[in-house]
């Protein structure tokens, strides 16, 4: 299966190039995933009472944006407004416009859009979408949906691919991901597993983090998560290593990246563009009937995964009992 925007081999770049962009993470594709539809209470809004505010840049983002918002008209039944912005905003037009069309929720996509959201007067809703969970903007009075996956899901696919599993560790920059850690210890637990935390906030103890993982670890009942983080998991420094001594300890090690998975991380899980678009549909729909919350932060759920078979077979992992997969590599 292929990106309908990329080639596979230019992915990484296309990734790195979306994130300085400020876009949206650089991989949301078309698939179905199931999705939970909103309660009977939620029902479709009036006319006009719903906008999205995307960044105004060329393809191919604009079409993943278009994808995001057909995904978000689907889901409320009808057409919404638009407003395509650029790098700076003002906050008067921009207010006035909404206004003038009624507006009472905005979807935010990207960080542009969530730096243009958070000039939108008090009384006008704000659900945000598409940004990294190592992005950190002023969050208060907004909802933000995380293009981070939910732990739980991580560790259910490990479990499973590798039902021995009763350990993960992570390192992570607590600035970062402090929130991330706390859904996934949860998550951990429920799962039969212990994860074992630590704190890195630069590269220097971020390595030291990591030599005293493999000096520990076990790879018969262990395995390595690598979050979305700028700290623990810098690309050109820390990756490297670390996938090379976990291919050399045969220890597992799974992402909440997907570029990882083509470099040798055993899987990963990534957003499904028009299910995104559903999700913060319902989420919008929800504020506006006052039944959502009005702020905090949300992972990924809706999500496609990928796994690299030759590293599944170099840890023993069961890729015939965790069937759904969208991507393998090496490619097929």
């Amino acid at each position: 299966m292929k990106s309908m925007f990329i080639t596979l081999s230019n992915f990484a770049l296309f990734v790195r190039r979306f994130m300085r962009a400020g876009g949206l993470l650089a991989l949301l594709m078309c698939a179905a995933t199931a999705w939970a539809q909103p309660s009977a209470s939620v029902r479709s809004p009036p006319s006009g009472s719903i906008a999205v505010i995307y960044p105004d840049i060329g393809e191919p983002y604009r079409s993943v944006f278009a994808q995001i918002i057909g995904g978000i008209e689907d889901k409320v039944k009808g057409r919404v407004s638009t407003f395509a912005i650029g790098a700076e905003v003002n906050a008067g037009e921009l207010n006035d416009a909404l206004h003038r069309r009624g507006i009472k929720v905005v979807i935010a996509l990207g960080r542009q859009g969530m730096k243009a959201a958070a000039v939108v007067d008090r009384n006008i809703g704000v659900v945000v979408g598409g940004v990294s969970a190592a992005y950190g903007g002023d969050t208060r009075n907004m909802q933000v949906n995380i293009l981070s996956p939910d732990p739980a899901l991580l560790f259910s696919r490990l479990k499973e691919m590798m039902p021995r599993v009763r350990r993960v560790f992570v390192v992570y920059d607590p600035r970062q991901n402090a929130w991330m850690i706390r859904l996934a210890k949860e998550a951990a637990h429920a799962r039969g597993m212990e994860l074992e935390a630590y704190e890195a906030q630069d590269l220097r103890s971020a390595m030291r983090a990591y030599k005293d993982i493999f000096a520990a670890a076990d790879s018969r009942q262990d395995a390595l998560w690598l979050p979305q983080d700028s700290t623990s998991v810098e690309e050109s420094a820390v990756l490297p290593l670390v996938l090379q001594e976990s291919w050399a300890h045969n220890l597992a090690v799974f992402s909440s990246s997907f570029g990882h998975v083509k470099r040798g991380a055993l899987f990963s899980m990534y957003p499904d563009n028009a299910e995104l678009g559903r999700r913060l549909a319902v989420s919008a729909l929800e504020v506006l009937s006052g039944e959502g919350d009005a702020s905090g932060m949300t992972p990924l759920r809706a999500v496609q995964i990928a796994v690299n078979l030759r590293t599944a077979k170099h840890v023993g992992a069961d890729t015939e009992r965790a069937q759904g997969f969208d991507m393998t590599f090496p490619e097929q």
